[in-house]
């Protein structure tokens, strides 16, 4: 590598705007605010709902008659 022309590369906090989750990881950066983490994401969390798309089935057999 050329000395001088890459940033510096460090230990850096990253925090979660959505849960508050703080944790270290290597980046150029200094501070890092992330919107999710695998703390606090529905995938990860295994908080997923499908519940949502039952309910515009439900809407569409309604609005047209169906059953």
């Amino acid at each position: 590598m050329k000395k001088g022309i890459h940033p510096e590369y460090a230990v850096t906090k990253v925090t979660c705007a959505s849960c508050g989750n703080e944790f270290e990881l290597g980046s150029t950066s200094k501070d890092l605010r992330v919107d999710t983490c695998s703390n606090c994401h529905p995938f990860y969390t295994g908080k997923q709902r499908f519940a949502q798309a039952q309910g515009r089935i439900e809407k569409f057999n309604k609005k047209f008659g169906l059953k």
